[in-house]
C-alpha cells in the first residue's frame, strides 16, 4: 500500500473504524490504491457524513421539535 493512502488512513481515525469494522477494505486498498476514493465514499455513506444525509438529519430535528411543540399545545 502507498504510503499516502497509509498516511491518510492514519490521519483519520473513522478511517481506521472503518477499515476495522470492514477489513475486505485492507485487501482492495493493497491491491488496488485507486480504490481509496471508493473506500472514502462507502465509509462517507456508511458514517453518514455526506451533506443530503446532515441535511436529512436537521430536517428530522425540526420535524421532532415541531411535533413536540405541537403536543403541547
Amino acid at each position: 500500500m502507498p504510503l499516502e493512502v497509509q498516511f491518510a488512513l492514519k490521519r483519520n481515525p473513522l478511517y481506521i473504524k472503518y477499515l476495522r469494522e470492514n477489513n475486505i477494505w485492507y485487501k482492495r486498498l493493497i491491491r488496488d490504491p485507486s480504490q481509496f476514493k471508493n473506500f472514502h465514499e462507502e465509509m462517507r455513506i456508511k458514517y453518514k457524513l455526506r451533506p443530503s444525509d446532515k441535511i436529512n438529519k436537521v430536517i428530522d430535528t425540526m420535524n421532532l421539535v415541531s411535533n413536540l411543540f405541537s403536543s403541547m399545545v
